[in-house]
């Protein structure tokens, strides 16, 4: 069966130090993907500091996304639903991205997507490599939080054994 129409979905993402945004069409081709890092400001503490985080995204997030839009070259009308990441993540920087795509959503009459930040990197090896389909092993390393999860469906995920107190991916 063929799809009708494109689907463009606008995602974004503010879960620790980088204000991101990308446009996606059907669900595998990157039009775009705009990232504003702030590793040189929390460079000097030695680590991300989160109010810093917070205020940074809050000053970047709409130029980001508006550059994603941009560089797609898709308007706000021709989204069809808005992504965002919910968490995990520091509170702070989440909100700023949840509040810019409930906002988005709520103004245009979109659906909003909530999408879990480990999942997310599950589902980025669907981008990498247009023939992957479950079932895969998947290793998350990121931040704070280190995954091994056995993928058995396009939903469908098992944890099989995580990191409690600490995690590969920490600068140490």
């Amino acid at each position: 069966m063929s799809q009708e129409k494109d689907i463009y979905i606008l995602g974004i993402e503010s879960s620790c130090d980088e204000t991101a945004a990308a446009v996606v069409k059907n669900g595998r081709e990157v039009l775009s993907n705009i990232i504003s890092s702030q590793i040189v400001i929390h460079r000097k503490f030695g680590g991300v500091v989160p109010e810093i985080a917070s205020r940074k995204h809050i000053e970047n997030i709409m130029p980001v996304i508006d550059a994603a839009l941009r560089e797609a070259n898709v308007s706000l009308e021709q989204i069809d639903a808005v992504a965002v990441t919910y968490g995990p993540g520091l509170v702070g920087a989440l909100l700023v991205g949840l509040s810019a795509a409930k906002s988005l959503a709520w103004a245009t009459g979109k659906p909003l997507i909530g999408v879990n930040h480990l999942e997310g990197h599950v589902f980025a090896n669907f981008l990498a490599d247009e023939e992957l389909e479950p079932p895969f092993m998947a290793l998350v390393v990121s931040g704070g939080h280190t995954a091994l999860i056995k993928v058995t469906g396009y939903n469908s995920f098992e944890l099989l054994g995580q990191t409690r107190d600490d995690a590969a991916a920490e600068n140490n």
